[in-house]
């Protein structure tokens, strides 16, 4: 009887370690039809880090009627503005973000860190060039004439400027060839700059007869006698024509390629003469 009990007990026992066995070796075991079980938490690929956006600062004046201002709302808009949201838009690991400023501000504040980009109609010249960064493609080409009043006769080229006076935006395209130009032919006009008022100060001191001349492209005079009634004209032979492009600090190389990719590609969709011929009311992209 004891044989019994303790055999009855041996089985009982061994019956048990059995069913453990098969319990363990079914959860190690793919489940039928080949399909494995589900992974374990420590197992699971990790989930891809999100992409960091760069946030890039733009500088702007916000002044240059249908270039880079303010419309009726209060919203930035113009040529450049919009231009340059359209590369925004084709650049997935960049946010631009704008930011107006006085134009002779802009490439200080870019020099200082304060912004990443400078958008405002800039032309290439050796004082920007040895401390900044431009890109390649140029997105306008102007050609820029000398301005008078509608009522001066006596003027009709660059010529006829010597004695006189000659007003020019610091800082600007015009400022810069006409510093250069001045200097070459052992200064035949003086030279002066617009204060705070920026176009509107070049506008009123042409109208009153306070200064001469400035130099300006067609665009920018047609512009002026539509909205501020400069009472501008041009005047001779085209001075130099000006090719503009974006303005970066030197160490902004990365973003300097992408930028040049974006207007490649937006010269070859059209989308850049489209904008041009909306916003400038020709084709200002193209060498004239």
């Amino acid at each position: 009887m004891k044989l019994l009990k303790s055999t009855s007990l041996i089985l009982a026992s061994a019956l048990l370690f059995a069913g453990c066995g098969a319990k363990e070796d079914k959860t190690a075991q793919p489940a039928a039809g080949g399909a494995s079980p589900a992974a374990s938490p420590a197992a699971a690929p990790a989930a891809a880090a999100p992409q960091k956006v760069k946030k890039i600062v733009v500088g702007t004046s916000g002044t240059f009627k249908d270039v880079t201002f303010l419309d009726d709302k209060g919203v930035l808009t113009g040529y450049d503005i919009e231009l340059t949201k359209e590369i925004d838009k084709r650049l997935p690991d960049y946010e631009f973000e704008y930011k107006t400023m006085e134009f002779a501000n802009i490439l200080l504040s870019l020099e200082a860190g304060k912004v990443d980009l400078a958008v405002n109609q800039y032309e290439v010249n050796s004082e920007r060039q040895a401390k900044f960064l431009f890109n390649d493609e140029a997105y306008n080409v102007w050609p820029s004439k000398v301005v008078v009043n509608k009522d001066n006769n006596t003027v009709n080229s660059i010529e006829d400027l010597k004695g006189k006076k000659v007003i020019t935006s610091p800082g600007s395209n015009g400022a810069v060839w006409l510093q250069d130009y001045n200097k070459s032919k052992g200064n035949p006009f003086e030279l002066v700059f617009s204060g705070s008022g920026g176009t509107n100060d070049v506008i009123n001191q042409i109208k009153t007869g306070r200064v001469d001349a400035t130099i300006s492209t067609p665009f920018q005079v047609a512009g002026r006698n539509k909205d501020a009634d400069a009472q501008q004209k041009v005047v001779g032979p085209v001075l130099y024509t000006s090719k503009i492009y974006y303005v970066l600090r030197k160490d902004e190389t990365d973003l300097k390629s992408k930028i040049d990719e974006a207007i490649k590609e937006i010269k070859k969709d059209g989308t850049l003469a489209s904008l041009s011929k909306k916003w400038l009311g020709e084709d200002f992209t193209v060498t004239q």
